[in-house]
């Protein structure tokens, strides 16, 4: 089959195809009856330690060049993911780098904004500016305002919005992880019966949703919200889903019951780990060396985890873990995990 992708035009961030990984001795702790995989998307890139937004930002860097633009202009938290990828996609292109960053995350640990990813962002040469408002994942005033800020200086800004996510290209690089995987499927010789990944902004999600909907698979990718605030979530990844399939000429609408997400695991709020997060966490390291952290693939980790023990997965599953990278911010969150 086609690829819906093979008509827009990407600029390289990162390695290639990224591994997929046999996690026998977290199976093993689940109980065995399911086998987890991880894709290792973590692991994608020389640049900043990597991440899925730079799958995402790949599709959106020839639109910035041929804008003329000289300043990539985002949003995220105090220890966005995001924010890193835009400021080491910047320099590697050799733009300058304007990022808001926002208190979304009621954590007051001392070096909060000191370590982490926001650290490594300054190291990068961008222009970080903390803001004080909270959380959402909607077109931010602060945003438009460094937009404009870029403007009156008499740069030429371009806008990515938070998670690459609205963007009109934000979401093809996500199709690209889903025809990735049915290629390496064939190399492995079975089909996943589930995919989990992280959902906050939606255009991860909405890629692969769009990918695996082009071979009527896309509700067995399991959106794990960490959001706090789903309704939202659900709607953007909605409209990010009709968008990118009209975008990429899909060939037919996207069910409702195709967009899977759950509710059960973003508690008790956006960036703030539960108990349950802290040991999904420890067990990933403990059982595999993975490393996740405790905003995004912390609560899907723990999602995978309670699924897998609540027999959601049938036996004999095969399970396919999206480790989207993130773990950077741990060391905003010393103080949790300062005895392991």
């Amino acid at each position: 089959m086609k690829s819906l992708i093979s008509n827009f035009e990407r600029y390289p961030l990162t390695f290639g195809v990224t591994p997929i990984e046999y996690l026998p001795r977290l199976s093993e702790a689940l109980g065995g009856k399911v086998d987890i995989y991880a894709k290792r998307e973590d692991c994608n890139s020389g640049l900043a330690l990597g991440g899925n937004k730079l799958r995402k930002l790949e599709y959106i860097v020839p639109d910035a060049l041929a804008s003329g633009a000289d300043t990539l202009v985002s949003i995220g938290g105090v220890q966005s993911n995001h924010t890193r990828m835009v400021a080491a996609t910047a320099a590697k292109i050799g733009m300058k780098c304007v990022v808001v960053q926002e208190k979304w995350v009621p954590h007051y640990d001392a070096v909060y904004d000191r370590v982490g990813n926001i650290q490594l962002t300054r190291l990068m040469g961008a222009d970080s500016r903390l803001v004080n408002d909270g959380f959402d994942i909607g077109i931010r005033d602060s945003w438009q305002k460094a937009i404009q800020s870029v403007e009156d200086a008499g740069g030429k800004p371009y806008a990515i919005p938070a998670g690459a996510s609205v963007h009109k290209y934000g979401a093809l690089g996500y199709i690209g992880f889903a025809e990735e995987v049915i290629a390496q499927e064939k190399e492995l010789g079975f089909k996943f019966d589930y995919i989990v990944v992280c959902v906050v902004t939606g255009s991860t999600q909405g890629g692969m949703i769009v990918g695996f909907a082009n071979h009527d698979r896309a509700d067995t990718v399991i959106g794990i919200d960490a959001s706090g605030t789903v309704e939202q979530t659900r709607e953007q990844v909605t409209s990010i889903v009709n968008k990118t399939a009209e975008l990429v000429g899909l060939g037919r609408e996207v069910r409702e019951d195709e967009i899977v997400i759950n509710p059960d695991y973003a508690y008790p709020a956006y960036g703030v780990p539960s108990e349950e997060t802290n040991e999904a966490i420890r067990l990933a390291a403990k059982t595999e060396a993975m490393i996740t952290d405790p905003v995004y693939e912390g609560k899907s980790m723990q999602g995978l985890i309670d699924l897998t023990k609540k027999g959601f997965f049938p036996e004999g599953s095969k399970v396919l873990y999206a480790h989207l990278g993130g773990a950077p911010a741990l060391n905003g969150y010393s103080y949790h995990y300062k005895d392991g």
